[in-house]
């Protein structure tokens, strides 16, 4: 049975005018001007903004902006099922120095329980059309976005035991579907004018996803807005101005074999001696680094999910027996990044990050995790720091780990590279991302890249190997400098 608290509306407010015919900021107002019951699917096209979620240059910055010159959304409620293509590229921020923009043109799909995405493989060759890529992380997060639309708001409302009561002259309707907590708010013209739920992220936890809707206009007899506005951790994610709206068009998305076929791999953790004791941990284009010390490990990053760093904490276990990973060194705050580091918090590593990092940590963690608890949300052991903001060398008598800020990258403001002078190793992640051995240089060196270079120069660091953190193999100096266009042994 339905649950539908009624809104309290004075006798002398006016029913809406516009051939509503019921009391205006009700959930049944908004249905019949809207024209719910009658969309079955619908399209939306535009231009705007998108924010690269967990990829803020600082930890105090919004989520980076990129410029979309064509977006559009094609969604059935009825899967329900989408398709949403874009056209961006990322917007300068000058003074920050970045890598020349490159046109993306991403096309995202969901249907049922499975998402995907089209895309061109990496290395296919010229001419190559989009192949299906399985995506089933992505599913969570795709649905709740068909959901949030305005119209399959209001028709989950009626259909999931919506509650609601008065607001600002409306009303707020809440109700649960498929597990996730769902809060509307109607305006006094029988709009939806937000809608929130929560999802889970690694870093943020249970995170708000908040969508703003504004500029209702009738779009060839479908009311819609004219502006979309999402955010997602407290900054926006997408800002869309609408200029076409198509009601009931044909949606017809199937899955491909491929999706349908496609299960995801166990968590593979490999392991690469680069000197004794020094270990590098890999299995997907996001990698570990493992220090054996005389009476403990240091670890060096904890990229992805908490999956990913249990199965990497476990082998480091298995290489190094018999010891604690006392630290887990973090480059920088980017969620790939750091996905994975409350779990080495649960283990009873310290965290060491650049001193800018801790506050956003300590703020994010504090969040509530109820969506997805991990280790650390059920243990409630209390994170522990060490901080960098110059150098800051660990000490052991097996050997010193160097961790020095990497001064003035366009890429983050908190972001810090390990070298280990005894075995002239450099640890980094983002600054440099080697490519295959037989790849030409790029035409545009990236900048930061050169700034990399300029760092190791800079504090005269003698660098025979750089792991990076990202990528397919170990590289030298000499790669990384013929990536930038300069003879090794010269400077900038």
């Amino acid at each position: 049975m339905r649950i539908l608290t009624a809104v309290a509306v004075a006798a002398s407010i006016a029913l809406v005018s516009a051939g509503c015919s019921k009391p205006a900021g009700t959930l049944e107002a908004a249905e019949e001007t809207l024209g719910a019951a009658n969309v079955r699917s619908i399209e939306y096209s535009g231009t705007g903004k998108w924010f690269q979620f967990g990829q803020a240059p600082s930890p105090t910055l919004p989520w980076p902006p990129f410029d979309v010159s064509s977006f559009k959304a094609a969604i059935s409620y009825d899967t329900p099922s989408a398709r949403v293509e874009m056209v961006r590229r990322q917007t300068p921020e000058p003074p920050r120095v970045r890598p020349v923009p490159v046109e993306q043109r991403p096309i995202q799909l969901v249907s049922g329980a499975s998402a995907w995405n089209l895309a061109v493989p990496a290395g296919a060759p010229s001419g190559s059309g989009p192949v299906p890529q399985p995506q089933p992380a992505a599913v969570e997060e795709r649905t709740m976005e068909i959901w949030v639309t305005t119209q399959r708001f209001l028709k989950a409302a009626r259909a999931n035991n919506a509650t609601s009561e008065a607001a600002n002259g409306g009303s707020t309707v809440t109700f649960t579907a498929g597990g996730r907590k769902y809060v509307g708010s109607i305006n006094a013209q029988n709009h939806v004018e937000k809608v929130q739920t929560w999802i889970d992220t690694p870093v943020l936890g249970d995170t708000l996803v908040e969508t703003t809707y504004s500029s209702y206009r009738n779009f060839g007899g479908v009311m819609f807005p004219g502006r979309v506005v999402r955010t997602q951790g407290g900054y926006p994610v997408l800002d869309i101005t609408v200029s076409d709206v198509k009601l009931n068009p044909s949606v017809e998305i199937s899955v491909p074999d491929e999706v349908k076929a496609f299960t995801p791999a166990a968590v593979q953790v490999n392991v690469q001696t680069l000197a004794p004791g020094i270990y590098y941990l890999t299995g997907t284009n996001a990698h570990t680094i493992a220090i054996d010390q005389s009476d403990h490990i240091v670890a060096v990053e904890a990229p992805t999910n908490e999956a990913r760093s249990q199965a990497v904490i476990a082998k480091i276990k298995e290489t190094i027996p018999n010891k604690p990973i006392r630290y887990v060194i973090n480059s920088h705050v980017h969620f790939d990044h750091a996905g994975g580091l409350r779990t080495y918090v649960d283990e009873g590593a310290t965290v060491v990050t650049h001193q800018m990092n801790r506050p956003y940590f300590e703020q994010a963690w504090a969040a509530p995790r109820t969506l997805n608890p991990d280790r650390l949300a059920q243990s409630k052991k209390e994170a522990k720091f060490e901080t960098v903001t110059d150098r800051l060398v660990l000490t052991d008598k097996n050997r010193n780990v160097e961790i020095h800020s990497i001064a003035n990258s366009g890429h983050n403001d908190a972001f810090i590279m390990v070298y280990l002078p005894k075995e002239k190793i450099l640890i980094e992640g983002d600054a440099f991302t080697p490519g295959p051995a037989d790849a030409p240089p790029p035409s545009v060196p990236n900048p930061y890249t050169v700034n990399l270079n300029e760092n190791i120069e800079r504090l005269k660091l003698d660098v025979r190997q750089i792991a990076a953190l990202h990528g397919p193999r170990v590289v030298t100096l000499a790669d990384l400098r013929h990536a930038i266009g300069v003879k090794s042994g010269t400077t900038n």
